[in-house]
């Protein structure tokens, strides 16, 4: 079968393009930075180019029967002009190519960050309406508005499913992503302290399970939430020290006093041309989605995510074999 993948040098399309190739697909990646090995052992056609550039687009998705867009720009500014352009504008292009060239299907890749965040106290699933709030951040309202260019373009023929993964973690993690970086800041005993607050943590490897499931068994114009296991930092940095050995940070700072220094934290990151440890949308971020539901993939799409501590297990392995952490 003739597959394309978009972002296929990120952490899902990384890991989704190897799943592709052993199982013996066909498959051609579309990708604008190509990170060092990302790709170097992987048998596949590529294509270096723009998801906003309508022409690349169409001559990527050209004879595909399947599409994979994993394609997006991931940010955690308050203000981020990029995100609209690549992860609306650039759906647009791709949904437009797949009814131009008669896709078969499409799994567009969104995040639970599309979903509204009130009722906070209520179970989050897929019958969450979208975002509509403008006072939420640029990202998540981008990943709302490219789910409805999906939908949109299903009403005119287009076979498409939405995946909506949560935090993910994971091996074949190049760039390093930014919860990649945070755990091998764990690991090598560089995190100065950890803050309040959570998130549900998945693994790639469940969330390819799932995306390679969406072809054959997801439903025309549905979504699913990827959902894993909901972990405070200091849990997930406990679970983390099991694993390598390294005592996790003593100190975490609690939400109110991070929420108050965050801006200065923020303004002093960009002098020092460094990422800050969190900011005012990081922090948004894990005050949200506490209570989540991933019932329909599981039915739907035999969706099952492993342990937090087996993914752990699995990302350190990772980090070692490919020299990020001495063995």
């Amino acid at each position: 079968m003739n597959v394309v993948v978009t972002g296929a040098t990120g952490h899902v399309g990384a890991n989704l393009t190897r799943a592709l190739v052993e199982r013996g697909d066909r498959v051609r990646v579309l990708y604008r930075h190509a990170p060092p090995r990302a790709l170097d052992d992987v048998d596949c056609e590529r294509i270096t180019g723009d998801v906003r550039d309508p022409d690349t687009v169409d001559r990527a998705i050209q004879g595909a029967e399947l599409v994979y867009h994993c394609a997006a720009k991931i940010s955690l500014e308050s203000v981020d002009p990029e995100v609209e352009t690549i992860n609306v504008d650039g759906v647009r292009n791709i949904t437009n190519a797949c009814l131009r060239h008669g896709v078969r299907r499409l799994v567009h890749f969104s995040s639970i960050h599309a979903f509204a965040t009130e009722p906070a106290s209520e179970v989050l699933d897929e019958k969450r309406p979208l975002i509509t709030d403008t006072r939420q951040p640029p990202y998540d309202r981008s990943k709302a508005a490219g789910h409805r260019v999906v939908l949109s373009a299903v009403e005119k023929g287009l076979d498409a499913v939405v995946l909506h993964p949560a935090a993910v973690l994971g091996p074949h993690d190049y760039m390093p992503s930014r919860m990649g970086r945070v755990l091998l800041s764990l690991a090598r005993g560089r995190m100065p302290g950890l803050v309040e607050g959570g998130f549900s943590w998945v693994d790639v490897r469940d969330i390819v399970a799932a995306a390679l499931a969406a072809d054959t068994r997801g439903r025309r114009g549905e979504n699913y939430l990827l959902s894993g296991h909901w972990l405070t930092f200091a849990q997930l940095a406990a679970v983390a020290g099991e694993v390598t050995g390294r005592r996790p940070p003593r100190l975490t700072t609690p939400m109110w006093l991070a929420r108050a220094v965050a801006p200065a934290a923020g303004g002093i990151a960009k002098l020092l041309r460094v990422d800050p440890l969190f900011n005012s949308v990081s922090l948004h971020a894990l005050r949200i989605h506490r209570y989540t539901s991933h019932k329909k993939a599981e039915t739907e799409l035999g969706f099952t995510p492993r342990s937090t501590k087996e993914t752990l297990e699995g990302t350190y392995a990772w980090f070692r074999e490919v020299g990020m952490l001495p063995s």
